[in-house]
This record gives structure tokens, sequence and C-alpha cells, in this order.
């Protein structure tokens, strides 16, 4: 695991990375320059069909906007502590992942990154569409899409926090789950090379890793009317200048 210990808010060049050979990798997913703070109550699609967002996009009085989206699958992440009050709320409606996750530095987030791939890629191969929640969209399930974005696209974890923050403007990972987006890096590059037919010391061992992160059980996914329990994001406060400290954080993990 990557020590957070070390991480810096020293002032890095936060324009050091070209997002060209990013936007050719992705096609047809267009830039986004219209954000605005009012839009952190609301999901965003961060590419077609995947979609990131607050609780409050995933409230009762949201179903029938969710259902004109398309929406189908929801990951809702919570810790237990919050389940009162962020929960499934249409179990006989949508297809639910719910994953207990608490949004603070130790929390070893890394762990439902292949579950959740599994559980998108699956959704989205059927022509489904995926909303990924937690409580304000900013940390926990921002960190889990800005994983799948990653991996889907062979991005870095400073190329995939850039892309996603320019569809949802807010995105603010704590520093231990941006240091375990930067572990994950090798770890699925390493997998991908070895599926390739391609072989190493250093790569088998990531494998391996990767293979253990796969272990991971969890029998939570449900179709309705069922939903399943595995989650923690911080309510709406005023708007912060989000880029300065993970950009740096990344740049400095990266570099």
């Amino acid at each position: 695991m990557v020590d957070v210990r070390s991480a810096s808010y020293q002032d890095e060049p936060t324009g050091a990375i070209d997002m060209t050979p990013v936007y050719n990798n992705i096609p047809l997913y267009p830039s986004f320059s219209g954000w605005n703070y009012a839009m952190r109550r609301s999901m965003q699609e961060i590419i077609p069909g995947l979609y990131l967002g607050p609780y409050s996009a995933a409230q009762k009085q949201c179903q029938k906007h969710l259902i004109e989206a398309g929406i189908t699958h929801i990951i809702c992440v919570r810790q237990d502590i919050e389940a009162h009050f962020i929960r499934p709320q249409f179990t006989d409606t949508f297809t639910y992942l719910t994953l207990d996750i608490a949004d603070n530095v130790t929390e070893n987030i890394i762990r439902f990154f292949p579950l959740v791939k599994r559980f998108i890629d699956d959704a989205l191969m059927k022509n489904f569409k995926v909303l990924v929640h937690g409580n304000t969209g900013t940390s926990r399930s921002a960190t889990l899409v800005l994983a799948y974005i990653m991996e889907k696209f062979g991005l870095s974890s400073l190329e995939a926090y850039r892309y996603v923050k320019e569809k949802r403007g807010c995105i603010n990972p704590n520093d231990g789950f941006v240091a375990q987006l930067t572990e994950y890096e090798p770890i699925y590059r390493a997998r991908q090379t070895l599926e390739r037919g391609e072989t190493s010391c250093d790569n088998r061992k990531l494998k391996r890793k990767s293979e253990h992160l796969c272990d991971t059980d969890h029998d939570l996914i449900q179709p309705p009317p069922s939903p399943i329990c595995v989650t923690n994001e911080d309510l709406c406060e005023p708007e912060e200048d989000f880029p300065s400290t993970v950009c740096r954080l990344l740049l400095k993990h990266n570099s």
C-alpha cells in the first residue's frame, strides 16, 4: 500500500499533463466545460451509460428522472453508520450493489475495484446504464469511477482524475484513496500485460496481487426486487479548490 504519510500539498504544475491522447483513446466522449456549483446535487454522465452523483440524485423523489435517464443499475456507497439514510430506495426497480466504505484515509477501497468493474461492465455490455453514488458523489463513489475509467481506457490515475473532473467538477478523493488509485495502476497494467501473453517476475507478482483483490467475496449483487449491501461521502459543502490538492498529490505519486 502506498504510504499516504508521504503525500504533500506543495505547489506542483497542474498543467503538466497533455490530455489530448486521453480524448483520442476515449472516442465519442466529448469534453464538458459547463460545470457550475448547483450541479453538485445532480448526477453527471461520465462515459455513455455510466453516471456519477450524490445520494440526492437517487432518493425517492428522483425515481422518475432515473427511469427517464435509462438507469437500471445503481452502486450505493455508504458507511454502516449511514445506512439509515443512505440506502437502496427502489429495490423493485433497479439492480443494486451496496458497498460499506468509510470516507477516511485508512479505508481499504482498492479491494472493491475489481467487483465494481465487473458490475459496471456487465451492465454496459447489455446496454444498461449505471449510477454510482455515495453521499455527495465526491470521494468514495468518485474513487470507484476513477478506478473503472483508469482500467477501462488504460489511463494513469492523474489522467483519469482530469477526465472525470471535467464531467463532475467537485470530485475530491481523500488522500488515502488517491494513494490507492496510484497503487492500482501498475496492478491492472500487469494483469493486462499477462493476459496478452507477456510475462515478467514483477508482472506475475502484481497479477497475484490483482487476483487477491478479486477474491473479495461478494454475493452482493441482486436484481429487483432485492438489493445488496456493502459504503460514505460528504454532504454538500461550500465549494473548494478541488484541483489544487488532488492534482498535486497525483502528480507527486506519478513523478
